[in-house]
């Protein structure tokens, strides 16, 4: 299976940040499940970023259906630092942690101790594409600029992005094959956050910028970046404006995975419960309205499909980030 042709594929310091919302409406059929117990999200990075979105987005859909919900921020090395906590909460149905490719990367470029077998994988939520951009100010005004710099001096050409071995690392790995460069020599300078890597691209300290598209749309609609290309099979809706990599002759296709896992060792009663709350969230009006409005792609997914397509990742990653030099 080629690389390209897989959608999705592969993607200390500590800051916690709590945001506690009260529930509203009736969250009855929940009650005999959480027991007068609180949800508690875990974001294993820092705020701002898609981790974090998909954390306080959950948190306003499962207001209604399972009452009050607290949303913490643990950020560090690619989510395995949050990883690695959440790792202590083995047999409570009411921690849940956002995971994603982005991580499955980094256990593997970490070589991280603490693994995605230390979770139960409850459900695969959604896919968001990656977005290359420029400083405004940049002289390069598309992928064919990029892709001529990095021909030319490929370590010259830095990227700025999230955690080492993530969605947006292997992207640029992939761009620079893609051109005819060596991915192992990609100059890419990690972040926990999108936050973070926004500051640096606007610092002038790195020549581009790859993060999810939903995480860079209102920069790049206040015309403080420059979209230069989307990693999408198509132009997107919400930005038709930007072509894609195809469209500019780079033969490279990504699309970034988000999902839910709660601590191993809960009881099967409790698993089947969550994921059923889960899809239950992902059918309300507040979720199909946060997919339209943040250009998410609905890519629910729950029980043995889902715990396939996780051990399916994990290869995948594996593979390519062998290849980058990565793992």
């Amino acid at each position: 299976m080629r690389v390209r042709d897989t959608v999705p594929f592969v993607a200390a310091v500590v800051a916690t940040v709590l945001l506690v919302v009260t529930g509203g409406g009736d969250p009855a059929a929940d009650d005999d499940f959480l027991g007068g117990r609180q949800l508690r999200l875990m974001a294993p990075a820092s705020p701002g970023g898609g981790w974090d979105q998909t954390a306080r987005e959950m948190q306003s859909a499962l207001r209604d259906i399972a009452g009050r919900t607290e949303v913490h921020n643990v950020a560090g090395a690619g989510g395995t630092i949050g990883l690695s906590q959440f790792a202590r909460y083995r047999g409570d149905p009411t921690q849940l942690m956002v995971t994603g490719l982005v991580m499955v990367g980094a256990i593997e470029s970490n070589d991280s101790p603490v693994t995605l077998a230390a979770t139960t994988p409850l459900a695969r939520l959604t896919t968001d594409y990656e977005i290359l951009t420029v400083p405004a100010a940049s002289p390069i005004q598309n992928l064919p600029d990029l892709a001529a710099q990095m021909r030319a001096d490929l370590r010259a050409v830095s990227f700025a992005g999230g955690s080492a071995g993530g969605a947006e690392h292997i992207l640029a790995g992939l761009i620079a094959e893609a051109v005819g460069a060596d991915p192992a020599r990609v100059n890419y300078v990690a972040h926990s956050g999108g936050g973070e890597a926004l500051a640096t691209l606007l610092s002038g300290r790195a020549t581009a910028g790859v993060s999810g598209v939903s995480e860079m749309e209102a920069q790049i609609e206040a015309g403080t970046i420059r979209a230069i290309g989307v990693s999408s099979p198509q132009r997107l809706p919400g930005i038709p404006d930007v072509p894609t990599f195809k469209e500019q002759g780079v033969d490279v296709e990504l699309a970034n995975w988000r999902g839910i896992v709660a601590p191993a060792g809960i009881s099967a009663a409790d698993e089947t419960a969550l994921e059923e709350l889960i899809v239950k969230m992902t059918g309300t009006d507040t979720w199909r309205e946060t997919l339209t409005r943040r250009g998410w792609g609905d890519a629910t997914l729950t029980g043995p499909a889902f715990d396939t397509f996780v051990r399916s990742e994990q290869q995948t990653v594996t593979d390519v980030l062998v290849k980058m030099g990565l793992a």
